[in-house]
């Protein structure tokens, strides 16, 4: 018995690993989602903003400045690296789109990592609803023998 009170401890373990890998990849995914976002809300600003617009800059700590745009042909667009290279308009967005197109890669990338991690996790469950069964089969088993026993004893009498 104490074999399968170990068994079911060291499958929660395993389950409980699991839950927190998923629940990081989820998080990643999420993060990867909203860096996409960005990029739209970048794309979208690149399409739509002319030269003379007016735009809000952000400082960084939550303050921003308002800027006029000199030239919308000089956008300048992260490479990866810490390198950032100025393009033309469509140039840019094409640079954004293809960081989109890469970050789609990468979420269905984590997502199958989850679906892995999802089904092996459901493994382990029925292999603990078993173990639970076979402990709880094994008590009554337990029980009626000592009961069995307690009825021997007393027709001795």
């Amino acid at each position: 018995m104490g074999g399968g009170q170990q068994q079911l401890q060291q499958l929660s373990q395993e389950l409980q690993a699991l839950d927190e890998e998923i629940q990081s990849l989820e998080d990643e995914v999420s993060d990867l989602e909203a860096e996409k976002d960005e990029i739209d809300e970048a794309v979208d600003a690149i399409e739509t903003l002319e030269t003379g617009s007016t735009v809000q800059v952000p400082l960084g700590g939550g303050a921003y400045l308002r800027a006029e745009v000199q030239d919308i042909d000089e956008v300048i667009v992260s490479l990866g690296a810490n390198y950032a290279a100025e393009q033309d308009q469509s140039s840019a967005v094409e640079a954004l789109r293809r960081k989109q197109d890469m970050l789609d890669e990468e979420i269905a990338s984590v997502r199958g990592e989850i679906e892995e991690l999802e089904e092996e996790s459901e493994q382990i469950e029925e292999q603990a609803m078993q173990a639970q069964q076979q402990m709880q089969q094994q008590q009554m088993q337990q029980m009626q023998q000592q009961m069995q026993g307690e009825g021997e004893d007393g027709d001795d009498e």
